[in-house]
């Protein structure tokens, strides 16, 4: 016949209700037989009781009181006279005594769990004059220990990581389920451990709960995380324990145990020439299964004709090599360049080097594409002079402009109108010629700067710009002026011979050496006594001086 897990536990708590009760009545059957003594002064006489412990079964399920046991003083007669009386720990509220026979019941179901035993007090009382016959005496209520709870995992579920590729035993985690019932007290708290779902990549230890790999060569980049359930059993794993279970989340951490490798032998972009320096050509990237830091790379050049032209860095984030120019391209100089490029693991792991060289090589070309673009002056900047009396019509100079491409375009020339509104000067479309179109004036305008286009004839919207500074040259085309009006006035009673006024006179061209004014009387004035001139000869500064005398 087979029992239940509920039909066993009663079957424990009847056989052992059987034994507790079977040892306390030869317990009360040797006191019984003792022989009551009593104490007057200094005379000492044997006790008539002496109290060990009692048992009692926990978890009892019975309708009545349970039977605990009983007090019997030798002093009782059994005519009545002696009344039992308890006291102490759940004295009434849980236990309660006859106090006529000293039958001690249990009226709650008991729980070890909770309390694992009661101290109580006994007395024997006269009946009648209510004074103690026996010494008061205290003894223990011990709840007696049945298989009634599971192990739990108080710290379950639980997650851990263990390295891929670890040997086999290499400890994991542990787990520990602890068990409510008595530890000293038969099997009931006695734990083994074993695993239900996790085989047979792992194993646990029965006694200590250790989980540990059991299959070598785990790949985290084939499978990186296990779901373990792990049971633990009461009763030595004996059939009929109690058994609870937690789960174990196991997660393979990553080691370096895979090389970079491109997916290509050989890569190939296209870029335009007319792509600005530190523009990104291309990103390529080496495949690397690991993660985090076992997966960071570096990328280098390492041979090839692009030296110099082109350089690689790393994106740290998605540790792919950028490409980017390091100088300008120009498709009529070189229309191609091949790189050699090489990735390599920056955090190498000595254990696996075995599977290879953890770098990996990988060649790319890059096809220069030619871009229409516009004509280039010969020079930044023409520097021209022509001489203020030029006539119009005059050559001031040639500018010219070709078209950088392959197919090296005719180009023609015009000038900027925003930069000659008057229009002075002419360009000739086919030659670069500029000429003089209208009378020039240094003192208008001493300097004249123009901007030259330069237009590709078969794309006109391929427009390149020169600059053109033209210098006037001076010639001796103004004629001298008096710096300001003067008016003069004299005190009659002045002194011959007196300055009356100083004179001075400007000239607006720009000889090299400066000018030399000479200062006269007109005839008129001439005729008139009573003034001189003195002229200051020889004075070679911009502003030449006169000074009228009183005569």
């Amino acid at each position: 016949m087979k029992l239940g897990k509920v039909e066993f536990c009663h079957f424990l708590q009847i056989l052992a209700l059987f034994l507790c009760l079977s040892g306390m009545n030869q317990a009360e059957l040797s006191r019984s037989r003792s022989k009551p003594y009593f104490q007057s002064g200094r005379t000492r006489t044997k006790r008539s009781w002496v109290w060990n412990q009692f048992f009692v079964l926990e978890e009892y399920m019975g309708t009545d009181p349970l039977y605990v046991g009983k007090l019997h003083s030798d002093v009782d007669k059994g005519d009545g006279s002696i009344k039992y009386i308890l006291s102490g720990e759940g004295a009434s509220s849980i236990f309660i005594i006859d106090e006529n026979t000293g039958d001690i019941h249990a009226t709650k179901r008991l729980d070890r769990e909770e309390q694992a035993y009661y101290t109580l007090r006994a007395q024997a009382l006269d009946r009648l004059t209510n004074k103690p016959v026996e010494p008061e005496s205290e003894f223990v209520i011990k709840i007696q220990d049945i298989n009634d709870n599971e192990p739990k995992f108080l710290d379950g579920p639980y997650t851990a990581g263990v390295p891929e590729m670890s040997p086999v035993g290499t400890s994991v985690v542990q787990v520990t389920a602890t068990d409510a019932d008595d530890p000293t007290y038969g099997n009931s708290a006695r734990v083994v451990y074993s695993i239900l779902q996790g085989q047979p990549y792992f194993s646990v230890e029965p006694k200590t709960g250790v989980i540990k790999t059991a299959l070598p060569n785990m790949d985290r980049e084939a499978k990186d995380q296990y779901l373990l359930v792990i049971q633990a059993k009461d009763m030595v794993g004996q059939n009929g324990g109690l058994s609870g279970t937690t789960s174990v989340t196991v997660t393979l951490t990553d080691v370096n145990d895979n090389p970079p490798r491109f997916p290509r032998r050989s890569y190939q972009y296209n870029v335009p020439e007319s792509l600005p320096v530190s523009s990104v050509v291309a990103r390529i990237k080496a495949a690397d299964a690991d993660v985090g830091p076992n997966a960071e790379m570096e990328y280098k050049i390492v041979d090839g004709d692009g030296l110099g032209v082109f350089k690689i860095s790393v994106d740290k984030e998605t540790q792919e090599g950028i490409i980017t120019i390091q100088k300008e391209l120009d498709f009529e100089a070189k229309t191609s360049y091949t790189l050699r490029i090489e990735a390599a693991n920056m955090h190498v792991d000595p254990r696996f080097l075995s599977l290879g060289p953890f770098s990996d090589m990988t060649t790319v070309k890059i096809i220069v594409e030619d871009v229409d673009e516009p004509p280039v002056f010969t020079s930044r900047l023409y520097s021209m002079v022509v001489s203020e009396a030029a006539k119009v019509g005059t050559i001031i100079g040639t500018v010219a402009a070709h078209d950088p491409d392959a197919s090296n375009s005719p180009v023609r020339y015009s000038i900027d109108r925003n930069t000659d509104l008057e229009r002075y000067f002419n360009i000739d479309a086919n030659s670069g010629v500029i000429t003089t179109a209208k009378s020039l004036d240094r003192e208008t305008n001493a300097v004249h700067n123009i901007t030259v286009l330069a237009m590709e004839s078969q794309n006109p919207a391929q427009i390149g710009r020169g600059y053109v500074a033209i210098t006037i040259l001076d010639i001796n085309d103004n004629a001298p002026e008096f710096a300001m009006e003067y008016e003069t006035t004299v005190c009659e009673n002045a002194q011959p011979g007196q300055v009356i006024q100083k004179i001075s006179a400007i000239d607006k061209d720009d000889p090299p050496n400066g000018h030399q004014f000479y200062f006269s009387l007109t005839a008129e004035a001439a005729n008139n006594h009573n003034f001189t001139l003195q002229d200051n000869k020889g004075d070679v500064t911009p502003y030449l001086s006169g000074a009228v005398n009183l005569y």
